[in-house]
């Protein structure tokens, strides 16, 4: 057997040899690639019911998203809020990422005829500002010392929820303290972005969380309170075991959230959370369970 043919031979097995490994990777490749594919369209399947609509309803002043995740197929919405005092409550914001934990580990807890949604966050730079983080975030991340004034506001220094269009004015009151109000009502794009929701979607009711009051209030502009927001106010404080209050008057406030939402005839309650710490989780999973039977029922 001559050289030449030696040569010719070993360069053809060699070329054989690679096409079949370089085919063999492909080819494993291939059936990787599909029981991946497969695996995501069973894990997709498998968790259609619990995956929440999600939507970016907006942006704060430095570009950070505002989010909503909905659960539930019903027509009728009740809608939560957390964090519009940013960092300076981030233990509502905490609450808000609990509830909607929850929701995806029980679907079954939302009705049939209900869509729960959940904004954990309406000023998510008052909680970077604390946090120092942009997105979700657990307790261990949260700060000991939680006493931050500047992480009530938003990037404008805008106290969020004297912004909204009831009785608003320029400059407003946080307890002894002068707060700004923004330019006008909805100058601050997290209030905008609040509005545009509840404007387009409707919502039956509106839950905001707050601390630390230790108390469900009522909402109410300039024609009082409407009657069923006593109603949602004394079931969620009944079943959560806080105290119920019709009228807040520890101070005047002017230009917020849940007063505006009074004004289009939407019912509205501030709960606070008893400290700026905890989230008070039993109480307000109680709180939610008696709202939902409320509104399945109504």
């Amino acid at each position: 057997m001559s050289d030449l043919f030696k040569k010719t031979t070993l360069g053809v097995v060699s070329v054989l040899l690679l096409l079949g490994v370089s085919f063999g990777i492909f080819y494993f490749k291939q059936i990787q690639k599909a029981r991946d594919l497969a695996l995501l369209r069973e894990q997709q399947q498998a968790q259609e019911i619990i995956l929440p609509k999600y939507a970016v309803i907006g942006h704060s002043v430095n570009g950070l998203d505002i989010e909503a995740f909905s659960y539930g197929t019903g027509a009728r919405e009740i809608l939560f809020v957390g964090g519009i005092h940013g960092g300076y409550e981030w233990n509502s914001v905490l609450l808000a990422y609990e509830f909607i934990n929850y929701l995806e580990s029980h679907p079954e807890f939302v009705p049939e005829n209900i869509t729960v949604t959940i904004i954990p966050s309406a000023n998510p730079d008052g909680v970077y500002s604390v946090i120092g983080i942009k997105g979700p975030f657990s307790e261990l991340d949260v700060p000991r010392e939680t006493d931050n004034s500047v992480g009530r506001f938003n990037a404008n220094k805008v106290d969020l929820n004297r912004n909204f269009d009831c009785k608003w004015q320029a400059t407003s009151n946080w307890r002894s303290k002068e707060v700004s109000a923004g330019t006008k009502a909805f100058s601050e794009p997290e209030a905008k972005a609040i509005r545009d929701y509840v404007l387009k979607n409707n919502p039956l009711g509106v839950i905001f969380w707050h601390s630390q009051a230790n108390a469900v209030y009522a909402s109410e502009c300039e024609n009082g309170v409407l009657p069923e927001t006593l109603d949602i106010m004394n079931l969620y404080a009944e079943a959560s075991d806080y105290k119920a209050v019709a009228t807040f008057n520890s101070y005047p406030i002017t230009g917020d959230a849940e007063g505006w939402l009074a004004s289009i005839n939407i019912p509205a309650i501030t709960v606070e959370l008893k400290t700026h710490e905890a989230i008070d989780w039993k109480q307000n999973l109680a709180g939610v369970k008696a709202l939902l039977n409320y509104y399945k029922l109504k």
